[in-house]
């Protein structure tokens, strides 16, 4: 008999947010992702768009969504 752990790994999500154009539009969309429950780094970068997330398991979409309209940008998907 084998016994199992529950060790998971975090996943890593990759989102395109439109609208960003400075570090406090950077720090606005983080601080709105990092209270969804289960995140524990978010990576935002302007230039790109591009918002990195890493959680425990993986992040419904609309919870995202609602984040980042709460922080004032819009999501355009999944990078």
């Amino acid at each position: 008999m084998t016994a199992q752990t529950d060790t998971t790994s975090p996943v890593t999500t990759l989102y395109k947010v439109s609208g960003m154009s400075c570090g406090h539009c950077e720090g606005a969309v983080s601080g709105e992702i990092s209270q969804i429950t289960g995140v524990s780094s978010v990576t935002a970068v302007a230039s790109t768009g591009e918002v990195t997330v890493v959680s425990a398991n993986p992040l419904d979409d609309e919870a995202v969504r609602a984040a980042v309209d709460e922080a004032g940008f819009e999501l355009a998907g999944r990078a």
